[in-house]
């Protein structure tokens, strides 16, 4: 086809096409500039709403702590910790006199008798009382506790040695022994 239009018509003609595809373009950019200013504020939007909600939260569990008195529950706790300290302690120093009869029957010597049993003040230390015969069954009694073979005791001492008695058994001897720290009768050395 043949262009028989003057020149100033071709030139407006080409002109008008230039604009409408630059109207296009322009058209094309003020769509997708409204479309990033969209999607912009959608997501401050969307980001100040969930940091509001996460303040909100933030706030109801810390309230919810200060409301069950963190400090007190954590001071309770540590009391507790001490009090099952002490109990350990306390066992732990505990000692089998079921044990300490049956072992304490066997270094009995001939022609005595047990007659007593007392916890020492002194820590980790008991007193024994026992029934003689004779003044040499007494102290043989001490000597026996002492014996490093028993494991018992590690130190017994003769309080006292009473022979002015009547009956079978005249003689009263008094000891203080002292636990070895291996002895078997004793709590914590069982549980290990």
């Amino acid at each position: 086809m043949l262009n028989l239009l003057p020149s100033q018509y071709k030139e407006a003609y080409r002109l008008g096409r230039i604009n409408r595809h630059l109207v296009h373009w322009i058209v094309v950019c003020i769509i997708g500039i409204i479309g990033a200013i969209t999607i912009t504020a959608s997501g401050y939007l969307y980001l100040d709403h969930t940091s509001r909600a996460y303040k909100k939260q933030a706030d109801s569990a810390n309230q919810q702590l200060a409301s069950q008195n963190l400090t007190g529950i954590q001071s309770q706790v540590k009391e507790m910790s001490n009090n099952l300290n002490l109990v350990i302690e306390v066992l732990s120093k505990q000692v089998l006199f079921s044990d300490l009869l049956d072992r304490l029957t066997k270094l009995l010597p001939p022609n005595t008798n047990l007659t007593g049993i007392s916890i020492a003040q002194t820590q980790g230390g008991i007193d024994i009382t026992a029934a003689a015969k004779n003044y040499s069954d007494a102290t043989q009694f001490q000597v026996n506790l002492t014996d490093s073979a028993n494991e018992l005791f590690s130190k017994a001492d003769i309080v006292s040695i009473n022979c002015s008695g009547t009956g079978d058994y005249p003689c009263t001897v008094i000891l203080r022994a002292l636990f070895s720290p291996q002895s078997p009768s004793m709590f914590t050395n069982n549980s290990k």
